[in-house]
């Protein structure tokens, strides 16, 4: 049985654990990522991420976020390194963003909340599928980079340009030739730790890598995501879950 979820008062995080029980779950994500507390760990590899822009097939409006949907049929876009062993294939992107430009990332860093947060989702190749990874405890691992309101970044053009296509729930149109690590950051230091999905069913499956640079975005950038509706009217804001506790967690740093 399905049942509606979203972020209004009356089915937003703080309803979910009603229908979705591991909501308190002990490796429910987001967190608030504490840089003084984060460890070292010298074993952490750099992350390997390879993408081929053939494999965008598609963006659409799910009612909740945005996302670009990428063809995972064969390794061509991958994720390998970091705290991973195998080979993660690129299943789809979103974001997640505020009401306005002083919060809106699902991840906080010292409780210092971004503009808007990127997710990009993949799953473990040693599983048949992304539906059979996806309760696994390591069937998924997802980068996260927060975007910081500053200059204009003509790498998120292309996926702006598309938004006007989309603007409704379920509303859908091809997305092709795009290479989304364009829009990762200059440097790939992360924080790491063993976490879940951010939206129902939160799954508790996912190996998070969050980086630690943010990549910039500018106020009218921002204001075309909020252009989206969540369904026919109510514009598309506040789509995030708040931090959740750590729970005995251990998050681990690429970097010293």
């Amino acid at each position: 049985m399905s049942h509606a979820w979203g972020y209004a008062p009356h089915n937003g995080p703080d309803t979910w654990a009603k229908n979705f029980p591991l909501a308190s779950g002990p490796r429910q994500s987001p967190i608030d990522i504490v840089p003084s507390q984060a460890q070292h760990d010298p074993s952490l590899k750099p992350l390997k991420l390879k993408y081929d822009p053939s494999t965008a097939r598609g963006i659409l409006n799910n009612g909740h976020s945005f996302q670009v949907d990428f063809d995972d049929d064969a390794d061509r876009s991958t994720l390998k390194g970091g705290p991973i062993s195998g080979t993660y294939r690129l299943r789809q992107f979103h974001f997640h963003w505020g009401g306005s430009d002083d919060h809106g990332s699902e991840h906080t860093v010292g409780g210092t909340k971004y503009a808007c947060e990127l997710h990009l989702v993949h799953w473990n190749t040693k599983y048949p599928s992304f539906a059979e990874a996806a309760s696994q405890p390591d069937g998924l691992a997802v980068v996260g980079v927060f975007l910081k309101i500053g200059a204009a970044n003509p790498r998120l053009q292309k996926v702006l340009d598309a938004l006007d296509a989309i603007k409704n729930k379920g509303m859908q149109t091809t997305f092709s030739n795009f290479d989304p690590s364009i829009l990762l950051p200059g440097s790939l230091d992360y924080w790491t730790y063993e976490g879940s999905l951010t939206t129902p069913p939160l799954l508790e499956s996912v190996t998070w890598i969050v980086l630690r640079e943010p990549v910039s975005v500018s106020s009218a950038q921002m204001a075309k995501f909020r252009s989206l509706h969540f369904d026919d009217t109510c514009p598309m804001v506040d789509n995030f879950r708040p931090p959740q506790a750590l729970k005995g967690r251990k998050v681990r740093a690429s970097f010293k």
